[in-house]
């Protein structure tokens, strides 16, 4: 089971209700950070998630309310002596950004922060998920990212092993551990013996962005999809790449993903305006607060928990 932490839902500016944009996915042991707005370290704490678990951050685009978190979260690495790298991934001129960056005040960590950057869309496969990565549409270089867990073997399958003329046994283990063995003169795959694969959990963060057709293919058989819509109208978004409510609320429709989760909300609403408005025009929408908890088994399989 994978888990999303909200750790800043709103954008462009904190405010006394939210913070800006963060989100923790933790699978695992390991914490996986998408952006770090100012104050992400704080809301981490809050949240009783510890940085130290953080292998990789994905940043979507260099606005300052999605990064300049960075800064907090590193510096305390360093005084907790952390000695793992710490890889950073986003969209082109990231490597001199972040370099600049981490060169402006007297906090040089003692570990490798390995700054990749990416161009264009892009998969990243890992030990137990993959990363994807596609454009947006926000007027400088940005990205939106996929997790993808990997899927689970199905689990052992009684009337197969039966089938084989065995019983179960110490040779279970043995057989997750090494997918194939040899039980007298019988070869086993572990594929043999157990049902169909698990569907592991797919989550999609769009970053900042009008609405683009990517997202649509992005997000297709998704769990979740977290969509920024920064405005409720297209006279309070005017000329700005941002995508509104009921903008949003079409993409995941044609996407055909499990849920909507609206995100990055201007600080010229109060939550209880904006969820009214979204409700009117997106029914199907949940609307996030900071420290809200999403558990994702796969398949559609979500588990909402507020605070």
């Amino acid at each position: 089971m994978v888990e999303v932490v909200f750790l800043g839902t709103g954008g462009i500016k904190p405010t006394p209700e939210r913070n800006v944009p963060s989100i923790a996915i933790r699978i695992g042991s390991e914490i996986i950070l998408f952006d770090a707005g100012e104050g992400t370290l704080r809301q981490m704490e809050i949240a009783r998630l510890n940085p130290m678990r953080i292998k990789r951050i994905f940043i979507t685009h260099f606005h300052g309310d999605h990064y300049l978190g960075l800064a907090a979260i590193i510096q305390t690495m360093n005084l907790w002596d952390r000695k793992e790298p710490l890889h950073i991934y986003g969209p082109e001129n990231s490597v001199e950004f972040i370099s600049n960056f981490l060169k402006s005040g007297y906090f040089a960590p003692g570990f490798d922060v390995v700054v990749h950057e990416i161009t264009g869309k892009a998969r990243l496969q890992f030990e137990n998920y993959e990363i994807w990565a596609f454009e947006v549409s926000h007027g400088i270089p940005a990205l939106g990212y996929v997790f993808k867990e990997k899927d689970r073997r199905g689990n052992f399958d009684l009337e197969k092993i039966q089938s084989l003329g065995l019983t179960p046994g110490p040779w279970m283990k043995e057989l997750e551990n090494r997918k194939i063995i040899k039980i007298g003169e019988k070869v086993i795959r572990l594929s043999e013996v157990t049902g169909p694969k698990k569907r592991g959990a797919k989550i999609v963060y769009t970053g900042d962005t009008e609405p683009v057709d990517d997202i649509v293919e992005f997000s297709k058989r998704a769990d979740l999809l977290i969509h920024e819509a920064t405005y409720i109208s297209k006279e309070h978004r005017k000329d700005s790449y941002h995508t509104i409510i009921e903008e949003a609320c079409e993409i995941f429709k044609a996407s055909k993903a499990s849920y909507l989760a609206l995100f990055h909300r201007a600080p010229r609403y109060s939550y209880q305006e904006y969820a009214v408005a979204a409700k009117g025009l997106c029914p199907e929408a949940y609307i996030p607060r900071d420290f809200d908890r999403i558990f994702v088994r796969g398949k559609g399989n979500v588990i909402f928990k507020v605070r």
